[in-house]
Formats: C-alpha cells, sequence, structure tokens
C-alpha cells in the first residue's frame, strides 16, 4: 500500500521545522513550502496526497492557494489551517474544495488524522477512477459477440 505523503504550506518557519518532525517521527514523509507559489511549484515535481495548508500567508494566500491546487491537482486532498478563524475564510475553503479545516495550534494527532481521512478519501476516489477506467476497456463476452455479428 503507498505511504501518505503529505506537505506544510505555512510561513511560519518555526511551525514548518517542529510539525515536519514530529509527523515524520509518525513514520509519514513531510515537505514543507513557506508560501502558495513555493507549494505549487513543488506539487509538478512530488506526489504529495494530502496539502495541510495555513490561510493566512503574505501574497499568495490560503485560499488563493487552495483554488490552484484544486484546478492544477484535483487529487490532491487539502486541509485548510488557520489561527484566524473566521467563518467567512472556512466556508470559502469549503466551497473551494478543501477537505476540511483545523484551528492553530493544532494538535499533532489531530493533523495526521485529518490528514489519514483525507488520503482514505482520495485512495477511494482513485480505485473508483481505475475502476471506471477498467470497464471502459474491458468489454463483457456477449459485447463482444454482438459485435462479431455487425
Amino acid at each position: 500500500m503507498e505511504k501518505m505523503k503529505i506537505m506544510l504550506v505555512d510561513d511560519e518557519e518555526r511551525f514548518l521545522k517542529t510539525t515536519k518532525k514530529l509527523i515524520e517521527k509518525k513514520g509519514y514523509e513531510v515537505l514543507t513550502a513557506q508560501d502558495g507559489e513555493e507549494a505549487l511549484g513543488k506539487l509538478k515535481s512530488q506526489n504529495v496526497h494530502v496539502v495541510i495548508l495555513d490561510v493566512k500567508m503574505p501574497g499568495m494566500d490560503g485560499n488563493e492557494t487552495l483554488k490552484a491546487i484544486k484546478t492544477l491537482y484535483p487529487l490532491v486532498e487539502v486541509i485548510m489551517l488557520t489561527g484566524h478563524a473566521t467563518v467567512d475564510s472556512a466556508i470559502d475553503g469549503l466551497k473551494s474544495g478543501a477537505n476540511d479545516y483545523l484551528m492553530k495550534p493544532a494538535d499533532i494527532d489531530e493533523i495526521v488524522e485529518k490528514a489519514t481521512e483525507a488520503f482514505e478519501k482520495r485512495q477511494r476516489l482513485e480505485e473508483k477512477i481505475r475502476l471506471a477506467q477498467t470497464k471502459k476497456y474491458m468489454r463483457s463476452p456477449r459485447e463482444i459477440l454482438k459485435g462479431d455479428d455487425e
């Protein structure tokens, strides 16, 4: 089974370093990015399953980054992270495709739990896509015989 790969995106360097170490201790691979542009750049070359994304960042904020991720990499699950929770930003994030929302300071176990749920959702979706593709290419014997008569 594929191991979950997480990307943390936050402009607070101390948060990135500490959270990365704690999640890696639990056996997961973790990438970090300090802003939306860096995150999008890393997503081009890395197969990331779940992004933990801070809402408030200079430059490209979390909601802008979320929209770009969902446009370019629709299977990547995103969990919004904020210390400045407003109902509006939560609603915007969820409407734009965020899987879930976490409040800072978030407990490591809670981050991992939410990321695992998002990863499992992605795996179910990938399986549905594989099945749909398989059905597209596989025809039943009846369809094959029916096609030979014509």
